[in-house]
């Protein structure tokens, strides 16, 4: 518990990032709130709109996440009739496609992801903002 109103880091960096993370999602969530989706759900569409027809397993390795946290979070598109099935008959691995009301979701949404995005650039800065994009994909190659 803090006693204070003083922000402390902790000396993992890990834990940081994790906390960084989810303060910057939690303010995208926010702002994409008013269209009806979250973050995780505006990237799934903006994905499937690139590949479409496509997999899960394809949506996952775009996404980068492991293939049934993205079947998890595919669920809600379904029963919001943003997403389909275009699979044919006896297919293993589900194919979806976005309905029209999915693409009129992303064009709606697009808005508040890009609002939410200039956010993020007038708080780092245009250097400061550069060099975390660089720090983050080195990062992304410990694995």
């Amino acid at each position: 518990m803090k006693e204070s109103g003083e922000k402390k880091n902790s000396a993992c960096y890990c834990i940081n990032l994790r906390r960084a993370a989810n303060a910057v999602t939690k303010y995208y969530d926010r702002q994409l709130r008013e269209g009806g989706l979250t973050l995780n759900q505006y990237s799934l569409l903006i994905n499937l709109s690139r590949l479409q027809p496509a997999s899960v397993t394809a949506l996952a390795g775009a996404v980068k996440l492991e293939r049934t946290t993205v079947t998890r979070n595919l669920r809600p598109l379904f029963d919001m009739g943003l997403i389909e099935d275009a699979s044919a008959e006896g297919e293993r691995d589900r194919r979806m496609r976005l309905t029209p009301s999915g693409s009129v979701r992303i064009e709606e949404s697009k808005k508040r992801w890009s609002r939410a995005q200039r956010k993020i650039e007038e708080t780092l800065g245009p250097d400061s903002l550069e060099s975390l994009m660089k720090n983050l994909m080195t990062l992304e190659e410990l694995i």
